[in-house]
């Protein structure tokens, strides 16, 4: 393996059933095989994951008045929910983890602590942080780039609906132009889609490289980290 140590940032609108359900049973049982021969060839894996398949603090903001901070305190808590879905999945499929959060909730996750994380990791288990950064008008990708930094992650993994970059929108555009490989500077440049500014600016700053694969293509988190074929790469 090319790597020995991940970050798997995976949105919550990745969890939504297509039947608009909040998460998808289905959805959380394909993680868990996708990631379960990752854990067994001997990558440490932990996970960020995002909370708008159940409330978005910015929208909420814009449709209904909740000043921004009080809806960024609600996202958080919907990270949570799904940061223990995502914990109760995986250990249903035989893979010990740990759900730890920004926020102190402790009669239902650990509160983050670097050390314990890295011991956790270390462990074998997998490590999912929920509550973002705890800290409101930081993003999901902000909370994944810090928290890659804080473990010491070989890489930032991001979980999309397609390919990897493109210098415009594929879904919307058919001449969009696959980006195979791209620095930070010239992503942030050029404002591709690889994160916000905060993100990749972090990244950039401790050297994280970040891949970004199709997470609904079968065996494409094994095969990324095995090659340099799958996905797009940002790196310095």
């Amino acid at each position: 393996m090319l790597y020995k140590r991940i970050l798997l940032k995976v949105s919550g609108e990745a969890m939504l059933s297509h039947d608009g359900k909040p998460i998808d049973q289905n959805f959380l049982s394909y993680l868990s095989n996708e990631i379960k021969p990752v854990v067994e060839s001997g990558v440490q894996v932990a996970i960020v994951v995002g909370g708008g398949n159940i409330f978005r603090g910015l929208t909420a903001n814009a449709e209904t008045g909740l000043d921004r901070v009080t809806g960024d305190h609600m996202g958080m808590l919907g990270t949570v929910i799904n940061a223990l879905a995502l914990k109760a999945a995986f250990e249903a499929h035989g893979m010990p983890s740990r759900a730890m959060t920004a926020i102190e909730i402790n009669k239902v996750a650990e509160p983050f602590i670097r050390g314990k994380a890295i011991k956790h990791l270390e462990q074998g288990k997998i490590v999912i942080f929920g509550a973002g950064t705890g800290n409101p008008f930081f993003t999901t990708d902000t909370a994944a780039a810090l928290r890659a930094a804080e473990i010491g992650a070989d890489l930032l993994v991001k979980a999309t609906k397609v390919d990897g970059l493109y210098d415009k929108d594929p879904k919307k555009f058919a001449d969009a132009v696959f980006i195979k490989k791209t620095t930070y500077q010239d992503a942030i440049a050029r404002k591709l889609k690889v994160m916000d500014m905060t993100a990749i600016s972090l990244c950039e700053e401790n050297k994280l490289p970040v891949k970004i694969i199709n997470i609904f293509k079968k065996g494409n988190i094994f095969k990324a980290l095995n090659s340099d074929e799958i996905g797009s790469l940002v790196t310095y």
